[in-house]
């Protein structure tokens, strides 16, 4: 024999002796495992105070990991929501501003003024069709309504023209408006005092 068949046998032969121990270092954990699972299980059946706990602490633990789960899912989803909250609006918004850049175009070529309002009042009549339909109401406010501090912002006050204009309402300087009957702008008044 060779010195290459000589070392071919040897290392041969050091696989399965190291197979062999591993197959009884294996066997044995096993053992050792069955036996702990079985003295587990028989302290679990006795309710062992340290079986009781170390189950009480599964639950706990698996309840904080389905919590924060939950709490990073819902993070999440608020953030995409709040991502994608306007698409609706901006998608029908987008016909409105291409009307707007055509009027634009078309105020450059044009010298008919009259034509020229017609076109802007269409595109202004698109624009607060789209916004009515999203939610968006001006709110009707007139000179001589009463003073609420809920919906109207008072920016100064003047002295009453009459007696009965008197903490109420003398003049609109800029319109309020209400998104689904809740007040994102409130309206600016002059007040009588």
């Amino acid at each position: 024999m060779s010195d290459k068949d000589i070392k071919k046998e040897q290392e041969k032969e050091e696989v399965k002796d190291t197979t062999a121990n591993t197959t009884e270092a294996e066997a044995q954990e096993e053992n050792e495992n069955n036996t702990e699972e079985a003295e587990t299980t028989e302290g679990a059946k006795d309710g062992g105070p340290t079986a009781e706990l170390a189950e009480m602490k599964d639950k706990y633990i698996r309840l904080m990991a389905e919590f924060e789960n939950f709490r990073r899912r819902t993070a999440k989803e608020r953030i995409d929501l709040a991502k994608t909250a306007t698409q609706d609006l901006m998608s029908d918004l987008l016909p409105v501003i291409d009307d707007m850049e055509r009027a634009r175009q078309s105020i450059e070529a044009t010298k008919d003024v009259d034509a020229m309002l017609q076109g802007l009042e269409l595109v202004f009549h698109k624009l607060k069709h789209v916004t009515q339909q999203k939610g968006l109401k001006p709110m009707e406010i007139k000179p001589g309504d009463s003073f609420d501090s809920d919906m109207h912002e008072a920016v100064t006050q003047i002295p009453a023209p009459s007696e009965e204009m008197k903490g109420k309402i003398v003049d609109v300087i800029e319109k309020g408006y209400t998104l689904n009957d809740k007040v994102i702008r409130f309206a600016k008044v002059i007040i009588g005092a």
